[in-house]
């Protein structure tokens, strides 16, 4: 990071990075228009604002991978897309922002090889399960039962102390977050949002989607009375059953949230 920026000084947010990685072949130009379909399709379906990020690991080298600028989601064009390492370098912003909580994407690569998209949102449903005593967000339908029989919070206090901005800002921070998702699909951000994972980017934007649908059952539900959630056994084969849906969900969505749209 450029300790001579006026704002690094302050100990405010900076996103301007020199690159310092060295970039792999550059990915098709089919992931980067899914990438960019995937941000348009969170920010339609209110997972992300001006605010969040979605990102795939590189197809043709597991050890860097793919996300915009420092940007809102839903204005990104495949010109905007920079090539990480997974320690965060960027490979090639050419002097343009990054975000910040990039390290939130490079540790769970690092983490977890199977996975290859990670999304981070401050979606607002789902905010109130990470600061709510005794809340678990749980799947209530087949269509989350990736969800499991309970979703982690992290809780940041325990690694950086009661007076952060709550933001993963480098690599320590992202490490813990990882480990906090662990084998999970999901990981609650105490006070901040959530972050979820997919063996695909399609499947993560379906996560995604459907985490935070989840969320608003789950608390219209409990207005009503005791919620009956799914058992473990039907996680399981929920997850197989409906998962095997993605596409169908992925090209309905892409549609919609590209019609119209400019890519480049």
């Amino acid at each position: 990071m450029c300790s001579d920026d006026p704002a690094a000084q302050q100990g405010l947010p900076v996103s301007v990075v020199a690159d310092g990685g060295k970039a792999p072949s550059p990915a098709a130009d089919s992931v980067l228009a899914d990438l960019v379909a995937a941000n348009r399709i969170l920010y339609r379906h209110r997972v992300v604002d001006a605010f969040g990020h979605v990102s795939v690991r590189h197809p043709g080298s597991p050890g860097h991978f793919l996300l915009a600028r420092n940007m809102a989601p839903g204005l990104v064009t495949p010109a905007d897309i920079v090539t990480h390492e997974l320690d965060g370098t960027p490979c090639d912003a050419d002097g343009r922002g990054v975000y910040l909580e990039r390290f939130i994407h490079g540790e769970i690569y690092a983490r977890r090889p199977d996975v290859q998209s990670v999304i981070h949102s401050h979606a607002p449903a789902v905010v109130p399960f990470g600061i709510a005593a005794g809340a678990v967000l749980k799947p209530v339908w087949h269509m989350s039962a990736f969800l499991g029989l309970s979703t982690p919070v992290f809780e940041i206090r325990d690694h950086a102390g009661d007076a952060t901005d709550l933001l993963i800002r480098d690599r320590g921070l992202g490490v813990a977050l990882a480990d906090c998702l662990d084998d999970h699909s999901v990981v609650l951000m105490r006070g901040h949002g959530a972050t979820v994972a997919g063996a695909s980017l399609k499947e993560a934007v379906y996560r995604a989607v459907f985490t935070q649908a989840n969320a608003e059952l789950q608390l219209q539900a409990q207005q009503l009375g005791e919620v009956n959630f799914l058992t473990p056994g039907e996680c399981v084969t929920a997850t197989s059953s409906v998962g095997s849906q993605v596409d169908r969900a992925w090209n309905l969505w892409k549609d919609e949230a590209m019609a119209g749209a400019v890519t480049s």
